[in-house]
């Protein structure tokens, strides 16, 4: 028993009759991995190339854009490979990557949020310091901290949790996410501890300081002329929609791990296939038809595409 559990090959238990529908299975994951390269690098290269667009709010669009990029690229290779094998399974090692990349790029994604809050607040609370205060260094800083922070937060138990002895082979899933727990035999208690204290650094506190710079806004837009609650509404209403499908997928992260026992084996696949699935197509269609100065860029790319 020992031996069968020293391998470093997972078994992914999470598939639902994948040899009868691997086909299906593998033509919609990749149609999906081809729409989010395709819409959100569209979006990436129109702040890239269009001057107008080099201001700190659209530098973090695209940066948030390109981590969905990066955290779909971590998963969905994997998934298509894993539809057309005889055998779902990875290797321990290649596990703990995936786990990595998923975790610290989802941390990632709740600091770039509550850079780009942070922008807002700035240039409709201080619009005349706004110049002074969101300079390159500071968006340059911003984005640096947004990434190496939650690396290194989940770096941690990745490396406290790689030499564990594990007593069970089978994953209760169809990637590496929290689930990962459940094949260790023990979970030491500092461990636990350290957990909480990264999901309250990396979620709740960006959740938190969010919710609050979005609530100073409200109330001085109020407060404020018309064009003032204009320019609120067209550039938080779609920050504060990619916030609120980000924390509710996230939240189903949680609810799959906790209460996964709970579910069939068929709706806990649909539940992670709606993590991985919409927020990184939301996010590009969300800011293309919102954002104006993007919209209208899409709409010159698109009319010159028909002429063409």
């Amino acid at each position: 028993m020992d031996d069968e559990l020293n391998v470093t090959y997972i078994t992914f238990g999470g598939h639902v009759e994948v040899q009868k529908y691997r086909y299906l299975y593998f033509l919609i994951i990749f149609t999906a991995y081809i729409l989010i390269i395709c819409f959100n690098l569209t979006i990436v290269c129109l702040i890239w190339i269009h001057k107008n667009l080099h201001e700190p709010m659209y530098i973090f669009i695209a940066a948030l854009l390109l981590n969905s990029v990066v955290f779909s690229t971590a998963v969905y290779p994997k998934l298509l490979i894993d539809f057309l094998s005889e055998k779902q399974i990875t290797s321990f090692s290649a596990c703990l990557l995936q786990f990595f990349l998923c975790y610290s790029l989802s941390g990632a994604e709740f600091l770039l949020l509550s850079a780009m809050a942070y922008d807002r607040y700035v240039s409709i609370c201080k619009p005349l310091q706004y110049p002074t205060i969101m300079r390159k260094t500071t968006v340059s800083i911003f984005l640096g901290l947004a990434w190496l922070v939650p690396f290194c937060q989940t770096a941690v138990p990745v490396i406290l949790t790689a030499d564990l002895k594990r007593c069970s082979l089978i994953l209760n899933g169809i990637l590496c996410n929290n689930s990962m727990f459940s094949l260790y035999c023990v979970i030491s208690r500092v461990q636990s501890i350290f957990g909480i204290v990264t999901l309250i650094i990396a979620a709740l506190f960006p959740l938190l300081f969010i919710l609050f710079t979005y609530t100073r806004i409200l109330i001085i837009s109020y407060r404020s002329c018309r064009e003032v609650r204009k320019k609120a509404a067209e550039t938080c209403l779609p920050h504060l929609l990619v916030l609120i499908s980000f924390s509710c997928l996230c939240a189903y992260d949680v609810i799959i791990v906790r209460l996964g026992s709970e579910f069939t084996k068929t709706v806990r696949l649909i539940m992670t296939l709606q993590v991985i699935l919409y927020h990184p197509l939301f996010n590009p269609i969300i800011y293309g038809l919102k954002m104006k100065e993007i919209s209208k860029h899409l709409k010159r790319l698109f009319s010159q595409t028909k002429v063409m």
